[in-house]
């Protein structure tokens, strides 16, 4: 058997969402911080991800991680965030897959009942709480990075559906908050299809019109998720459905959206500090997110957000390239 390139990784699912947590084979990512190590990936080793994440090693909605060595001395573990749109400064759910495996694979010494591991990611520190029993991760609670609305109630001129009211958030990620009764759309899988196409044409309409921009992480100035508000959504309870760039959804309740969408509901004075807020995703998994503190980011009010979901490993692997294979970098079909 001959290979050219050998990348080791656990495979895990978080409420639905897939997870491959990279262990081996990549090396250290040169990059004084994280997020320069996601630059230098995106802009060098963007092959590594296009190997992992496309068919037929991954899929259309698949998502990964890079462990690698903290470049802060607070941290236990650094993370590169991968996925077929590209490579993310935060993901939430990954973070749940990635602190999951820490603990089920011994990465990290493991005490009961919780487990504290802190992460260096390119948007910032993240701590996950991981809840343990007679050795297995139950449920992780992660400190996300803070948070905070870009935009609230403006409006975007979208080709094909007019005039679209939305929000801006971040949480990680910056999130198109668009409620579905605003583009005429249900809240049913069987529509899928025309809620991809709309959140496309909004992320399109948005990043030429309106692009949004971090203050303080380099290289985040678009928007390639629309959160999909579903009618009867409230400030306890909220379902959507993610529509994610190039043209899939999240599986999950999205960490990083769940935090945008937290962020945005507090700064319209609807969520106070320290009370459960449920997310639910469009196949009906959910988290369960608490904003603790309140903060700023460039001047910005802010708040620190809470999320807590489950995760559990589905596989360990050696992914391999025969250097006959006429499709190094897999394909998106």
């Amino acid at each position: 058997m001959r290979s050219s390139r050998v990348i080791t990784a656990v495979d895990s699912h978080t409420e639905g969402m897939p997870t491959r947590v990279v262990t081996g084979g990549v090396g250290v990512i040169p990059g004084a911080t994280m997020n320069d190590k996601r630059l230098h990936f995106m802009a060098h080793l963007d092959e590594i991800r296009l190997f992992l994440m496309n068919e037929p090693r991954g899929h259309a909605a698949m998502s990964g991680a890079i462990l690698q060595p903290p470049t802060r001395p607070d941290c236990d573990w650094g993370v590169v965030y991968i996925e077929v749109s590209g490579c993310l400064p935060m993901c939430g759910h990954g973070t749940i897959g990635v602190a999951t495996v820490l603990v089920e694979t011994g990465m990290v010494e493991v005490v009961e009942p919780v487990t504290t591991i802190r992460l260096d990611t390119p948007a910032g520190l993240v701590i996950a709480k991981v809840a343990v029993s007679d050795g297995h991760a139950d449920a992780v609670t992660i400190e996300n990075v803070p948070s905070y609305v870009d935009a609230l109630d403006v409006t975007i001129e979208v080709p094909g559906l007019g005039t679209v009211p939305y929000s801006m958030a971040f949480g990680g990620n910056f999130y198109a908050m668009v409620n579905l009764d605003d583009v005429d759309l249900p809240f049913d899988r069987d529509r899928k299809d025309d809620i991809i196409q709309a959140g496309l044409a909004i992320m399109a309409a948005i990043n030429e019109q309106a692009p949004p921009r971090h203050p303080l992480i380099e290289g985040l100035d678009h928007c390639h998720h629309v959160e999909f508000i579903a009618p009867g959504s409230t400030a306890a309870h909220s379902r959507h459905a993610m529509a994610i760039h190039p043209g899939w959804f999240d599986r999950s309740p999205c960490g990083t959206g769940t935090s945008a969408r937290m962020a945005e509901l507090w700064a319209r004075g609807e969520l106070a500090l320290d009370t459960d807020f449920i997310n639910e995703s469009f196949i009906g998994t959910r988290f369960i997110g608490r904003l603790i503190a309140e903060t700023e980011v460039d001047g910005r009010p802010a708040v620190i957000p809470t999320i807590t979901g489950r995760a559990w490993v589905t596989g360990m692997g050696q992914y391999l390239l025969d250097p006959a294979d006429p499709m190094p970098t897999g394909f998106q079909f």
